[in-house]
C-alpha cells in the first residue's frame, strides 16, 4: 500500500511543471491499471503495512478514485488552456487523492477520522478556487460547517471506543457490542449519514454542486459521497446489536426523503441542480440497503456506490459540455442539443440510461438488489421503492427530454460538435459502468 501512496506523493512535483498535466494524467492511468492487478481475491485485510492495509471494499473504492481524479483533469482542459493557477489545480487533485487513498486504506478509526476529514480541504479549495459564481463562498461555507460540525460527535466516538477497548483496529472491533447505547450510536453514524447526505440534511450538497467547477462536482457526487458508505459499513461491526434496534428509523427516513427529492427533481430547471438532487434520491438507497444489516444489502449498496460514481460524474461532465457551449445550466436556454450535437445526444442517452437503472449497467444489478433486500426487510417498503423506481425513471426522461429537445438558443457561445477529449472522457465514465457487471462474483459478491 505504501508503494502506491510514494507513487503519488513523487508526483506532486510534476503539478508546477508548464504543460506538463498531461503527465500527471498519463501517470494517473498508469498507476490505475496497475492497481487493477492487485485485487484481492478474499474478504478479509491484505497488505498490511504501518496503519495501512485493503480489502475488497476499500480497493474497489480506491479504484474508483484513481478513475475519477484522472478524469477530472481530462474534464478541466479550460483552465489549463486559460492558464488560470493550473499548476496549482493539478496539486489539488494529486493532494485529494491522496487523502482519499489514505482515507480508504487505513486501518484504525482515528487515522481514517483524520484523513476522512483532510479531504474537506482540497475539495474547499476547488470550489472557492475555480467556481463560477460569488456564491460559491455560502456554498464552500454550507459544506465545510455541515460537515465538521456532524463530524465532531464522531471524534468523541472514537475516544470512546478507544478508552472501552484499547484498540481502534478495525479488524478488532468486530463483535464488540459491548459499547452499545443510543447517544453513542447516534455520535457515530451522524457524520456518514450528513456525508452521503441523508434527506433533511442534504442542504450542502446541491448548493455545493452548482457551485463547483466540473472537477468539483464529478469527486464530489464520484467518490466524496460514497466516504458515508464506507464509514458506516466501518463502524456497523461495534454498532451491529443496536443497528437491529433502531435500523427501521434510518430505513424510513432515507427512503421517504429519497421520494420527496425525486419530486424536486420534477420541478428544477438547473441542470447541475438536477442531477445533484438525483444524488440524494440515489444514496438513499444506499443508506436503506446498509441499515438492514444483511449481507445482500452491504453487496448491493457497494455496487450501488461504484455505479453511482461513475455515472453522475458523467452526468455532469456533460452538463458541463453543454455549459461551455450555452453559457447557462438552465434548461429554458440548453435544449436542442440534438439539433446541435446529434453525436453528444447519444451520450446523454447511454448515460441517462444508466441513472434509471436500464440494462446492461451496474446500476440495474445495484437497485434490483436493494429493491429484493428491502422489500424482504420489510414489505411495507414495496410502496414506497415503487414511487421511488417510477420517479427515478421520470426526472431522468425529464432531463434527457428537455435538454435534447426543443428549439437551439440563439445566443450560442459555440457550435462546436464536440472534441475527441470529451467524446474519450464520456467513453471512460460509460464503458467501466457497464463492464464491471460482467464480472460480479468479483467484484461486488465477495462471498
Amino acid at each position: 500500500m505504501l508503494s502506491f501512496l510514494c507513487f503519488l506523493i513523487f508526483m506532486i512535483p510534476l503539478c508546477f511543471i508548464s504543460s506538463y498535466w498531461w503527465l500527471v494524467c498519463s501517470l494517473l492511468f498508469f498507476i490505475s491499471f496497475v492497481y487493477m492487478f492487485f485485487l484481492p481475491y478474499f474478504f478479509c485485510w491484505g497488505n498490511l503495512g504501518y496503519f495501512f492495509g485493503c480489502d475488497l471494499i476499500s480497493y474497489g473504492l480506491i479504484l474508483l478514485s484513481l478513475w475519477i481524479c484522472v478524469l477530472m483533469i481530462l474534464a478541466s482542459e479550460s483552465i489549463f488552456r486559460s492558464g488560470y493557477f493550473s499548476g496549482f489545480f493539478v496539486f489539488v487533485v494529486i493532494f485529494l487523492m491522496i487523502m482519499l487513498y489514505c482515507t480508504f486504506s487505513s486501518v484504525g478509526l482515528l487515522s481514517f477520522y483524520v484523513f476522512f476529514e483532510s479531504s474537506l480541504i482540497p475539495t474547499l479549495f476547488l470550489i472557492l478556487g475555480w467556481g463560477y459564481q460569488p456564491e460559491r463562498v455560502q456554498a464552500g461555507i454550507y459544506l465545510l460547517f455541515y460537515t465538521l460540525l456532524a463530524s465532531l460527535p464522531l471524534l468523541v466516538g472514537i475516544l470512546f471506543v478507544y478508552n472501552s477497548l484499547g484498540s481502534l483496529c478495525f479488524y478488532l472491533l468486530c463483535g464488540s457490542t459491548s459499547l452499545v447505547g443510543g447517544l453513542f450510536y447516534v455520535c457515530m453514524i451522524f457524520a456518514f449519514l450528513v456525508k452521503m447526505p441523508m434527506f433533511m440534511v442534504h442542504l450542502w450538497l446541491p448548493s455545493a454542486h452548482v457551485e463547483a467547477p466540473v472537477s468539483g462536482s464529478m469527486i464530489l457526487a464520484g467518490v466524496l459521497l460514497k466516504l458515508g458508505g464506507y464509514g458506516l459499513l466501518r463502524v456497523f461491526p461495534v454498532l451491529f446489536k443496536f443497528g437491529f434496534v433502531f435500523g427501521i428509523v434510518w430505513v424510513a427516513l432515507s427512503l421517504v426523503g429519497g421520494l420527496f427529492v425525486s419530486l424536486f427533481c420534477m420541478r428544477q430547471t438547473d441542470l447541475k441542480s438536477l442531477i445533484a438532487y438525483s444524488s440524494v434520491a440515489h444514496m438513499s438507497m444506499v443508506i436503506g440497503g446498509i441499515m438492514t444489516l444483511s449481507y445482500w444489502g452491504v453487496c448491493s449498496s457497494f455496487a450501488l456506490m461504484v455505479a453511482h460514481g461513475l455515472c453522475s460524474s458523467g452526468l455532469f461532465c456533460l452538463s458541463n459540455i453543454s455549459y461551455e457551449r450555452f453559457g447557462s445550466r438552465s434548461l429554458l436556454i440548453s435544449k436542442g442539443l440534438i439539433n446541435l450535437m446529434p453525436s453528444m445526444t447519444m451520450w446523454w442517452f447511454l448515460l441517462s440510461a444508466c441513472n434509471m437503472a436500464a440494462p446492461p449497467s451496474l446500476n440495474l444489478l445495484g437497485e434490483i438488489g436493494l429493491l429484493s433486500c428491502l422489500v424482504s426487510w420489510s414489505w411495507c417498503l414495496m410502496f414506497v421503492l415503487v414511487f421511488l423506481s417510477f420517479f427515478s425513471a421520470a426526472y431522468t426522461l425529464y432531463l434527457y427530454s428537455y435538454s435534447q429537445h426543443g428549439t437551439v438558443y440563439s445566443g450560442l457561445y459555440s457550435c462546436s460538435l464536440g472534441y475527441v477529449r470529451e467524446f474519450l472522457l464520456l467513453f471512460l465514465h460509460w464503458f467501466p459502468l457497464n463492464l464491471i457487471i460482467l464480472s460480479v462474483d468479483i467484484s461486488v459478491f465477495w462471498i
